[in-house]
This record gives C-alpha cells, sequence and structure tokens, in this order.
C-alpha cells in the first residue's frame, strides 16, 4: 500500500453505524456520525483547551518554540490520521482517540504526575489515563443532560485501553496493573459501563498509541536539538539516524544545522509510518480479522513496529532518556516543579477554603479519600502557568522553573 492513498474502510475498522451506543441515549445527528461528534465533543472541550499550558518536556515559558501537550497532541493526531487512512480504519475515531488521549496529564508532565501519584498514594493513586477517563465522563461540565462528553462505548474503550487488556476474563488485573490493580476511577467507571478490560481495543486505539510514540520520539529529538541537549551528530549513536543523517547530508551538502535537524524529525516519522503501515498490514493478514470483535478477540497487539523499527524505536528512547529526560537541566525544573504539586496538595488538604468556592463546597461529604480525589482532580485540570500562579499566591516562595 503505498504512503498517504485512503484504503476504502476494512470489515476490522470501527464503524461509526454499528456502534455500541452512549451511556446517556441522545439523537442522531444528520450531518454527522457518532465518531466524528465524538471527536468534536473533544475538540471543543475545556480540557482539551488547557494543553495549551501544560508541558511536553519544557515548562511553557521556557520558548514559544517547544512543544506543549496541545502541539504534541495536535501532531499525533496528524500521524494517527495518516496511519488510519492507509489501512482502511475509521478516521474519525482515531482522531477522537489521538485527541482525548493526555487530557489528563496533570501540569509539569509526567513530574506532576508522579508527584499527585504520591500525595493519592493512600486513595487509589493517580494515572493519567484513568483521569482521561474521568475527564470525559464526569468533569466535563457543558452539557444539561449528563455530566462528562457522554463519548460513545468506543471512544471510552480506546481512551482506557489503547495499551492493551488490564484484566484477564475473570477481572484479575494483568501486565502493568498486576500489582497494583486497575486503576481506582476506571475501576469504578466500567461497574456502571463494561469498557471489556479484558480484551484489547480497537485498531483505531491501537493506531492512536503507536502515533504517541512515533510523535514524542521524533519531537523530543526536535526539541532537544533546539534546546542545546544534544547536536544532530550526537544522534549518529543511533545506526537508523546515523543513516538517515548521511542521506540527508548527501543530498544537501552544507546543509545548516536547523535545516537538517528539520528534516532528520521528517523522515524519521516517515520511516515510522511505514514500518508500522507495513508490519501492521502484514499481521492483520495472518490473523485473517474478519470483524471489529475478531481484533478485541485477537491474543496480542496487531497495530506494531517491524521488529528492525522497533529496535531503532528502542535505541531512539535510550537516547532521549539518558540526553534528555535525565538532563541536569530538564531534572532540577521537575523536581521543583514535583515540589509545587505537593505543596499545593498539602494546603488544600489543610486548607479546603483555599480552593475556589465551587470546588471547596460539600468538601466534607464522602470521606477523607472523596476529599483528596477532588483536590487531586482540581490540581490535575490546571495548567502549568495556573499552579505557579496559586503557589506563589499561597506560599511566599515560588521556583522560576527555568
Amino acid at each position: 500500500m503505498s504512503v498517504g492513498m485512503a484504503a476504502p474502510r476494512k470489515p476490522y475498522g470501527s464503524d461509526p453505524g454499528a456502534s455500541r451506543g452512549r451511556l446517556f441515549a441522545e439523537e442522531k445527528s444528520r450531518t454527522r456520525s457518532d465518531f466524528r461528534r465524538d471527536c468534536d465533543r473533544v475538540i471543543h472541550s475545556t480540557a482539551f483547551r488547557r494543553l495549551k499550558h501544560k508541558t511536553q518536556v519544557f515548562v511553557f515559558h521556557e520558548g514559544d518554540h517547544f512543544r506543549t501537550r496541545l502541539t504534541h497532541t495536535l501532531e499525533v493526531a496528524q500521524i494517527a490520521r495518516a496511519l488510519a487512512r492507509q489501512l482502511g480504519l475509521d478516521e474519525d475515531l482515531t482522531e477522537t482517540l489521538a485527541l482525548a488521549h493526555d487530557l489528563g496529564h496533570p501540569p509539569f508532565g509526567h513530574a506532576g504526575e508522579r508527584a499527585l501519584d504520591e500525595c493519592l498514594k493512600g486513595h487509589g493513586g493517580f494515572d493519567h489515563n484513568a483521569q482521561s477517563l474521568r475527564v470525559v465522563t464526569a468533569l466535563e461540565r457543558r452539557y444539561p443532560q449528563f455530566d462528562g462528553l457522554n463519548l460513545t462505548w468506543e471512544s471510552l474503550e480506546g481512551i482506557v485501553k489503547h495499551n492493551g487488556p488490564m484484566t484477564d476474563r475473570s477481572g484479575n488485573a494483568i501486565g502493568r496493573y498486576r500489582e497494583e490493580g486497575v486503576p481506582l476511577e476506571i475501576a469504578r467507571y466500567v461497574r456502571k459501563h463494561d469498557l471489556e478490560l479484558w480484551s484489547y481495543a480497537s485498531l483505531e486505539a491501537q493506531v492512536a498509541a503507536i502515533a504517541d510514540d512515533i510523535a514524542y520520539n521524533a519531537h523530543d529529538i526536535d526539541d532537544g536539538l533546539r534546546a542545546g541537549l544534544f547536536k544532530v551528530d550526537d544522534l549518529n549513536v543511533i545506526p537508523r539516524i546515523a543513516q538517515i543523517n548521511s542521506g540527508i547530508e548527501t543530498r544537501y551538502p552544507g546543509l545548516d544545522d536547523q535545516r537538517h535537524g528539520a528534516e532528520l524529525v521528517r523522515e524519521l516519522i516517515s520511516y515510522l509510518i511505514n514500518s508500522v503501515s507495513l508490519e501492521t498490514a502484514r499481521r492483520i493478514e495472518a490473523a485473517k480479522l474478519g470483524s471489529v470483535q475478531d481484533v478485541r478477540n485477537h491474543n496480542g497487539t496487531l497495530v506494531a513496529f517491524s521488529e528492525a523499527a522497533a529496535a531503532d524505536e528502542k535505541a531512539i528512547k535510550d537516547f532521549l532518556f539518558q540526553r534528555m529526560y535525565r538532563h541536569e537541566r530538564v531534572m532540577k525544573v521537575m523536581r521543583d516543579a514535583e515540589n509545587i504539586v505537593r505543596d499545593l496538595f498539602a494546603r488544600y488538604q489543610t486548607r479546603p477554603s483555599d480552593l475556589p468556592a465551587d470546588w471547596s463546597a460539600d468538601m466534607g461529604a464522602g470521606g477523607e479519600s472523596n476529599r483528596a480525589r477532588r483536590i487531586g482532580d482540581f490540581i490535575a485540570g490546571m495548567t502549568d502557568r495556573y499552579a505557579m500562579v496559586e503557589h506563589a499566591r499561597l506560599f511566599d516562595s515560588t521556583p522560576e522553573l527555568r
């Protein structure tokens, strides 16, 4: 299949006309499919807009050219749609899941998530996928008939299970959830709306998940180069990138570093997308899929890198871990960011009156865990900027995060 050409929707692609529907029944739209409506609801949500000022790697004020959660999310959506088009999947559902995948991220990226998880340890912990589900099923309050966005079953399934099953058929947690169990908010939600945690999610969800990997690997290279954490030549320790760099130097001798870096990122993304497209098509053919349910019942992930590309992707991750995520400049900012989140959580616990009135109301109801989760919801919804403003309001000294 040639890259960029649309394939007709395949029988194993999700069909909006056969959706399992919404928790709260609604009239069908005359002009939009159910999956298109889901996508539009995500785009118009408050949580989606807040991604503009949430950290990807660099805190929002470090420079206008670095990714935020919003720009990262848009790049994930572009890659996911390209893959869905090639594979004959539903582009609207794929885009919905790509746009929704980070809605639950707190301020300051993974540093904020670590800090909130620590603060909520005795109350079920914090998991950004579970928080994304909570955002779209409870915290968004835009409609008179229900809380949340009332997304279709397929969208909710994809948000929760895009990385694979969470339990076996008996309900026992598996994989990364084996030790601590299924995140609290997911476990609670599926009691009233079964998302079949034991099965694999749709191919659209699997595409959104791998598009996330492609986007952050390629674009963190771009941001790392812009930030001066490493140079183009440093990346030649990764054989695939050394090969791409060599080709660029042959075709464009004397190219400046900025253009070279941009060309490297473009070619890397194309290489990874093509690898996923070909490998996934091979796995689909071998599995002899006849329906979406065949995808859910399959004994493994179908959307994947080829063996060679998986090794390349791991080498990129390893490089970025050492040279970017563990760089002292980044680590210092993230340590300070974690402290901001911890400070805010402790302050709101001891003085809930410091919360806005609509959040502090009824804080006495539901016991200590309910109060802690409510504080966690409030902090998770903050942008980097708002978290720093709140910290400055409540404390004598606030780190600059630079």
